[in-house]
C-alpha cells in the first residue's frame, strides 16, 4: 500500500526528495510518438521553463532534473530557513504570482495594512502561504497541473495527465544525493537520446556544464559549494569540477557507442562517499530498480525507520552493498 506522502517527506530526516512523474498509458509528454508521427518535442520547454519559474517562488530549490519522453525526474532541496525568513508581504508576492489569493491578501498589498479585525485572518493566511511554498507536494502540483491542462488543451482531450500520485524518495546521506543525481543527470545518455551528457538537452547537467565554461554556477540551480566545512553556505556539499568530472566519466563508462572503459575508482569524489567504482556503475545505471522510498546507508536509514516505526527497512541489503566500498 502506498504511504502518506507527509509519512515519506519527514525534514528532520532529510531536505532532499527525488521525485518522479509519469504519464498515464501512453500519454506522450515529450518527444516523438513513433505510431502516430507526431512530435511533442516542444513540451520539453513547457516543462523546463515551469520547473525554473516555480525555483524562483518556493523555498524548493533544484538540485537537478532531467525531462524525457513520458516522465520528468527532479532532485528537491526544501530551504526550511529560507522561507521562514520572508517577510509576510514577500510571502504573499510570492504566492501571488501563482495565485490571485484572498481579498484580505490583495487589500493587504495594495494598501500596505489590514484592518486590526482582518489581522488574525491575516496572519493565518500567510502561515498557510509559507507552509505551501516548502511544501514538495504543492511544488509538484504547482509544475504538474499546468503541464497537464496545456497538453490536453493541445491534444483536444480531457481526464489525466499524469499518474494519480509523483513517486518521491527520501535521500538519507551525501551519498545517495550524489548517486541519484548522478542518475537523473545521466538519463538521457542512458537512454541514447544523447552522446555525452553535456548535449543531454532539458537537463540540469547541461545547464551546469554551459555556464560552468564562464566559470559560474547557473542562479536556478542548487550550487555546489564544496566539501563540508565549518562555515559551509547552503547548498550542494560537492565540488563542482569534482561532479562534472565524475559525470562525465560515468556517461563514458554507461555508453555502448563510447570506446573502452575508465577506471572510476581512482574518483576522488567516490573515495569521500565510500562508493566502489562497481557500486557506483551499478547506482548511476539503474537507481530506481535498486533503490526504495528511503535510500542512504545502513545507519542513517536504520535511525529514518525507527522514527517512521517501520519494521521493515526495504533494500537494507542493496544498501549495504552499493554504500561501502
Amino acid at each position: 500500500m502506498p504511504q502518506a506522502r507527509k509519512q515519506q517527506v519527514s525534514l528532520a530526516d532529510t531536505p532532499y526528495y527525488h521525485c518522479v512523474s509519469r504519464c498515464v498509458r501512453r500519454a506522450f509528454l515529450c518527444g516523438d510518438d513513433k505510431q502516430s508521427g507526431k512530435s511533442y518535442e516542444h513540451r520539453r520547454y513547457w516543462v523546463e521553463e515551469r520547473l525554473m519559474f516555480l525555483a524562483q517562488i518556493f523555498a524548493v530549490e533544484v538540485c537537478a532534473y532531467a525531462i524525457m519522453s513520458n516522465h520528468t525526474h527532479v532532485i528537491l532541496h526544501v530551504n526550511e530557513s529560507k522561507a521562514h525568513s520572508w517577510s509576510d508581504r514577500e510571502v504573499i508576492e510570492r504566492w501571488h504570482q501563482l495565485h490571485k489569493g484572498t481579498m484580505v491578501t490583495q487589500q493587504f498589498i495594495k494598501e500596505g495594512g489590514v484592518p486590526e479585525y482582518l489581522q488574525p485572518l491575516l496572519e493565518a493566511t500567510v502561515a498557510q502561504y509559507r507552509e505551501r511554498l516548502l511544501d514538495i507536494s504543492w511544488f509538484m502540483r504547482e509544475l504538474n497541473e499546468p503541464i497537464a491542462r496545456r497538453a490536453n488543451q493541445e491534444d483536444g482531450c480531457t481526464g489525466r495527465f499524469w499518474e494519480g500520485r509523483f513517486k518521491s524518495q527520501a535521500l538519507l546521506d551525501e551519498a545517495a544525493l550524489m548517486a541519484c543525481m548522478a542518475y537523473v543527470d545521466l538519463n538521457p545518455v542512458r537512454a541514447c537520446m544523447a552522446d555525452t551528457p553535456e548535449q543531454s538537452d532539458y537537463t540540469s547537467i547541461k545547464q551546469r556544464a554551459r555556464i560552468a565554461q564562464h566559470g559560474k554556477q547557473p542562479t536556478n540551480l542548487q550550487p555546489f559549494v564544496g566539501n563540508p566545512r565549518a562555515d559551509q553556505p547552503d547548498g550542494l556539499p560537492f565540488e563542482l569540477v569534482d561532479y562534472l568530472a565524475l559525470v562525465d566519466l560515468t556517461g563514458r563508462a554507461l555508453h555502448p557507442n563510447k570506446r573502452g572503459r575508465i577506471d572510476l575508482s581512482q574518483a576522488p569524489i567516490l573515495a569521500r562517499l565510500n562508493i566502489s567504482a562497481e557500486s557506483w556503475l551499478t547506482i548511476a545505471n539503474g537507481f530506481e530498480a535498486h533503490t526504495y522510498s528511503a535510500v542512504g546507508g545502513e545507519e542513517v536509514l536504520t535511525v529514518y525507520c525507527q522514527k517512521r516505526q517501520r519494521k521493515r527497512r526495504a533494500g537494507i541489503g542493496c544498501y549495504r552493498k552499493m554504500f561501502a566500498a
